[in-house]
């Protein structure tokens, strides 16, 4: 065969774990076959025997290597001329072997000579980029990055794309091999310059794939089952929970102290929560305001005034001996609907309006962190002089109330509305049409299958209602999707905790 027609292959390495279950010829042209029948067009098989097997069942290019263990050479992947000399018998088209710069039975130089003297190719397994430029210099047909990480040192999980792209310079017939595990990693490497690809243990190693499952699936469910200390910090309550996946096992509210501050609400919370120790794993916290890298800042400190860049995680970790996360309440509450709620596990964006304004967006699967969805924070409804949740809020709406003449809080102000009072119902109008052309700009901007609308304002009698009224008239394609949320106020706490469980 020539180099040219490797190019551009998928290459699956048929090699049992030795004395395993699968350690029979049966099994390994049986790899060999299926391997072959799904689109790959080599296979690289270990052992004389199992070569002439594989040979014997199928047409496509093989690579052949021998593995032994040596007490006098680390040197493992086809160390001696006559192992050169069975792989040729048996059919091999191609010859492996470890290129590495290590004591060796057979010099490189003695390898490849034998290769060639049976009109073969070869293949340098290398370590590094040095193991390749000597391989290539002694007239190596391929390089392959097999032997990187396995000379010394800690064995690494990731393929080494950075060895595969370097010795890409050197020649074009580089082959990737090594820890190539998923597909992505399989394109990484052939993004990074490799002619072919080399997939082994995901693809016929049942044990190895079985454990990285198992392993996977044992992380998961010790998550799932175990408890999660979740907070929801507000400006006006402090609710801390018990939460195992959806379900709230045991909660608290405490009064939100505006004069105290995030040392003292935590040691708070560290006294009611007490009685729930030992029965937790991590702290899950939600709050008002901005999170970066585990810091808090207020982003209206109207809602509640947090010293900047607090460090939050770092203090609940401490205080409660368990990992921490913390993330926005919104974002919080929007991950807990897109899970568990109304979001029905589609792009969601979540919307509470309450004392403020605050919201969350998950698009494909993830939520946006940081800053993303804080959208009470937008100045253009009203022309850079105030925040929109400074218009359209619960804090507003009693603002509001009082210039009118009227001392009232938001659920009397819906109240009133309902028995006719024209003050409130203007009111509440006015909200709801900020809310309604919030919610058709988010659409815009994210295209979401859902817009959540939640929050003690959000989820008022009619308030929805009055929100949809002012998008009716859309056309399909425009509209924005909007339903109630359907966790209440724990969708914080229960968003909280998955997140915490997700990032610990």
């Amino acid at each position: 065969m020539r180099k040219e027609d490797l190019n551009l292959s998928l290459i699956v390495s048929c090699q049992p774990v030795p004395d395993g279950a699968m350690d029979e010829a049966v099994f390994v042209a049986g790899f060999a076959r299926a391997a072959l029948a799904a689109g790959a067009r080599a296979l690289r098989i270990e052992s004389s025997a199992y070569v002439a097997a594989v040979r014997s069942a199928v047409d496509a290019p093989i690579i052949g290597i021998v593995k032994r263990d040596l007490d006098d050479s680390p040197v493992r992947i086809t160390p001696f001329i006559a192992d050169v000399e069975a792989l040729a018998d048996a059919g091999a088209d191609i010859i492996a072997f470890d290129a590495t710069d290590r004591p060796r039975p057979a010099t490189i130089e003695a390898l490849l000579a034998a290769i060639k003297a049976r009109g073969l190719l070869s293949m340098a397994d290398c370590s590094c980029l040095d193991d390749a430029k000597r391989a290539l210099a002694a007239g190596a047909d391929f390089v392959g990055s097999t032997m990187s990480g396995y000379v010394g040192g800690p064995e690494p999980v990731e393929p080494d794309i950075a060895l595969i792209a370097a010795m890409r310079r050197l020649t074009p017939y580089v082959i990737a091999e090594g820890r190539i595990r998923t597909p992505q990693q399989a394109a990484d490497a052939v993004r990074a310059g490799a002619c072919a690809v080399v997939v082994g243990s995901a693809i016929t190693r049942t044990e190895h794939v079985t454990s990285w499952f198992h392993d996977a699936v044992s992380t998961a469910f010790s998550q799932r089952d175990a408890a999660t200390l979740a907070i929801d910090i507000g400006g006006t309550k402090i609710l801390a929970a018990l939460v195992r996946g959806v379900r709230v096992l045991a909660e608290a509210t405490i009064a939100t102290s505006r004069e105290a501050g995030p040392d003292d609400w935590l040691a708070a919370i560290a006294e009611q929560a007490k009685h729930w120790s030992g029965r937790y794993e991590r702290v899950g916290i939600a709050v008002t305001g901005l999170i970066d890298e585990g810091r808090w800042s207020a982003l209206n400190p109207a809602t509640l005034a947090i010293p900047d860049g607090y460090a939050l995680v770092a203090q609940a970790s401490k205080l409660f001996g368990k990992p921490a996360f913390a993330v926005n309440d919104a974002q919080a509450a929007a991950w807990g609907e897109h899970r568990f709620g109304a979001g029905g596990n589609e792009d969601t964006v979540f919307l509470t309006i309450s004392t403020g304004i605050g919201g969350g967006v998950v698009i494909n699967g993830s939520p946006l962190l940081g800053l993303a969805g804080h959208f009470g924070q937008l100045r253009s409804p009203t022309l850079g002089e105030a925040p929109l949740e400074d218009v359209a809020s619960g804090r507003w709406m009693a603002a509001e109330a009082a210039r009118s003449g009227h001392q009232a809080e938001a659920p009397e102000i819906f109240e009133h509305a309902r028995n006719g009072a024209a003050w409130a119902q203007t009111i509440v109008a006015q909200s709801a049409l900020r809310v309604a052309l919030l919610c058709r700009d988010i659409q815009m901007m994210f295209a979401p299958k859902r817009i959540v609308i939640g929050g003690g304002i959000g989820l008022a009698s009619g308030y929805l209602d009055a929100i949809s009224a002012h998008i009716v008239a859309l056309p399909p394609h425009l509209a924005p999707h909007l339903v109630a949320a359907s966790l209440g106020p724990r969708a914080g706490i229960i968003g909280a905790a998955d997140l915490a469980s997700r990032n610990g």
